[in-house]
């Protein structure tokens, strides 16, 4: 009876709140029409949505234990599956899915099929058993299950160091996708919005610990989901006539192939695709020169310089030739690499555009193949890395009971299909959208989204028209948009109010804030909890723990916002790279620990280090940010997949050496029939 009362007390909260949001969201369209400045409409969404969720923060402070850590053990499955929906769609899937899908097309599906599959994997082999342990850490679990010669702290530390490297890399995505919006819609510099967002994430997760998180994660899921709808059935209707965007999809997709074969057949983008041909044959050449043409161009450079110098010219043509001369190769290797890259991507610009609806496109048969495993092997690193994220697993400690824990993820995969089966559309519209109204543009008349978003970054501009072939309109081969910004931007492109422009931009920040709460909450609650009252100090009273984990989260937040300060790489890349490491060294021991009896602690030890191992050693040894080659990579997958390689030497390592030692206890049988029990 008292979880029904508290479960009709939930519907009716939430409900005033979705009433509240709408009649906030119609205030907000009325004073735009009104004539307010559009800077205050943003600073209302980013302020009034920030304050809301600090607000739930403030009201759901806790220092119980319990709570703070797993919220009391009594959310129910509906309310629990909308959380654990706003902690997975993080800012990549709703800032960065759809920009995926509209650069790569087919390839794009991959994070859809691989992250919706992977709560299949969840709900299978892992959830109902972590709610029938029913602790407080998936380090808690591996220690239990795996304990034995060496006592539990050995694998507990382990599962704790996987645990803070992969959600550190995870959140690091989040704040990242936190500065880009905040700067967006307040002006402010992008390192000043990383820290503005922050102070939402700490109010929320310092406070109340899960409780305060699940209760501000259903309040974003809600935003999250209105916020991502409003814009693509409004693209749907303008494109197509049919309010339902999923209904859409295929008319939208039919109308871009037809748009894309015209552009293929255009006689100014052939010229401009000319131009990067001919532009990549002139590094081809000076590649095949070196170390001549090195010494030749820094040679003429220099000459420009002096030249320019003695001839008086303006001080911007100087400084111009000066920082041409600056960002010159400083030596050989460097030219040598820089030109290559420089001959890749003008070769890759040259190319006609590729069908949005081609499955794996490539030259030849070889490079469809590789195409296809890369496919594959991504869809496999996300769905096992899904199944193995600390963050989302500790979700199910929430629930009451395992048949709770299972109607979770039913709910959890139910409000993510309501987002992921809408991401095509919107790729698909957004795309026709700009092959139809900005290609064929004059560049005296292109809209003004273009220059607010080129202005963001001025060093690496999110967006880039420039008209190569002097005709004065706008080719595609002339445009170059970041897929980061393809949702962000929609309402602009699609010509909506700016409402609904702020609207979007609240979206993005709830799904970034609600991703980065349950990531820095799993950290700092993984570092108190399994390294400092489990190994340090077992005697630590309750209030203490809570207190640590608290100065923990605050110490791990400022290290991750100054990570993410510094621009890493684009968040897909992130995210994926937390997606191989979680595979790679937890999903083996996670499964075999449930599965196979037999696993033992030595076993779960080489398992761990083996597949951690292997996954970094692919990343260094093939991703060229740490130094790597593509030329090092094993049947050509790319390193973002490096787990495909990881998960099974993890599982072939736990398998050996727990058959080369001795079995578990009879008290390690004992948990693993007990959590199997119905």
């Amino acid at each position: 009876m008292a979880d029904k009362i508290f479960r009709r007390k939930l519907v009716t909260y939430y409900g005033w709140y979705t009433a509240g949001f709408g009649v906030f969201l119609a205030a907000l369209a009325i004073l735009e029409k009104e004539g307010i400045p559009r800077a205050w409409i943003g600073y209302m969404f980013m302020f009034s949505t920030i304050v809301l969720y600090a607000g739930i923060g403030v009201l759901s402070r806790t220092s119980d234990v319990s709570e703070y850590y797993v919220a009391g053990r009594r959310v129910p499955a509906l309310f629990n599956g909308a959380a654990t929906a706003a902690d997975w769609m993080s800012a990549a899937s709703f800032i960065s899915l759809a920009g995926g899908l509209y650069v790569m097309g087919f390839d794009g599906l991959a994070y859809i099929i691989g992250w919706t599959g992977g709560y299949c994997l969840v709900a299978l082999l892992i959830a109902p058993y972590l709610n029938k342990f029913g602790q407080y850490t998936i380090p808690d679990f591996l220690a239990a299950r795996y304990a034995g010669r060496y006592g539990g702290n050995v694998v507990r530390v382990l599962g704790v160091a996987a645990t803070v490297l992969v959600s550190f890399t995870y959140v690091v995505a989040q704040i990242y996708g936190v500065g880009l919006i905040t700067s967006r819609f307040t002006g402010v510099d992008f390192s000043v919005g990383i820290f503005l967002g922050l102070a939402s994430i700490l109010v929320c997760s310092f406070l109340g610990g899960m409780r305060a998180i699940t209760w501000t994660q259903v309040a974003q899921y809600i935003i999250i989901i209105i916020a991502y709808m409003i814009p693509v059935t409004w693209l749907s209707v303008k494109h197509t006539n049919i309010p339902v965007p999923q209904l859409a999809y295929g008319t939208a997709l039919s109308k871009l192939s037809e748009r894309e074969k015209e552009l293929n057949n255009d006689l100014m983008e052939q010229q401009v695709r000319a131009i990067f041909r001919q532009r990549a044959d002139e590094y081809e050449a000076k590649l095949q020169a070196l170390p001549k043409s090195w010494d030749e161009g820094l040679t003429e450079m220099q000459r420009e310089v002096d030249d320019l110098k003695r001839s008086n010219a303006t001080l911007i043509e100087i400084k111009a030739a000066s920082r041409a001369l600056a960002a010159y190769p400083k030596d050989v290797a460097e030219a040598r690499r820089k030109w290559a890259e420089a001959r890749n991507y003008n070769l890759a610009r040259s190319e006609p555009v590729v069908a949005h609806e081609a499955p794996f496109p490539g030259k030849t048969q070889e490079a469809s193949d590789a195409k296809r495993n890369n496919f594959l092997a991504l869809v496999l690193c996300l769905m096992m890395g899904t199944a193995a994220l600390p963050h989302i697993l500790v979700r199910f400690y929430t629930t009451p009971s395992v048949r709770e824990a299972r109607r979770s993820v039913f709910w959890s995969l139910f409000f993510i299909m309501l987002l992921y089966i809408t991401v095509p559309a919107l790729a698909v519209l957004v795309k026709y959208d700009i092959y139809t109204s900005l290609v064929g543009t004059s560049f005296s008349k292109l809209p003004s989204w273009v220059s607010y978003w080129a202005s963001i970054d001025k060093l690496n501009p999110l967006v880039a028209i420039t008209d190569l072939n002097k005709d004065g309109i706008v080719q595609l081969a002339e445009i170059v948009m970041d897929g980061d910004i393809v949702v962000l931007a929609t309402p602009e492109i699609a010509g909506l109010p700016y409402v609904i422009s702020g609207l979007v931009a609240a979206g993005g920040l709830a799904a970034a804030l609600s991703t980065a709460d349950g990531l820095l909450l799993t950290i700092s609650n993984a570092l108190s909890h399994d390294i400092y009252y489990k190994t340090v100090d077992p005697s630590a009273s309750t209030q203490k723990r809570v207190t640590i984990s608290k100065l923990l989260l605050l110490v791990v937040a400022l290290v991750a916002a100054y990570a993410a300060s510094l621009k890493p790489g684009d968040i897909l890349s992130m995210v994926g790279a937390a997606f191989s490491l979680a595979s790679s060294t937890l999903f083996p021991a996670l499964v075999l620990g449930v599965f196979w009896k037999r696993a033992n602690q030595q076993g779960a030890i080489a398992g761990m280090l083996v597949g951690f191992a292997v996954c970094i050693y692919y990343m260094m040894c093939t991703y060229p940010a740490l130094g790597g080659s593509p030329l090092n990579q094993w049947l050509d997958i790319a390193p973002i997949s490096a787990g495909v390689f990881g998960v099974p030497a993890g599982f072939l390592a736990i398998a050996v050496v727990s058959l080369m030692t001795a079995a578990p206890g009879r008290h390690t049988a004992a948990l693993v029939d007990h959590i199997r029990s119905p």
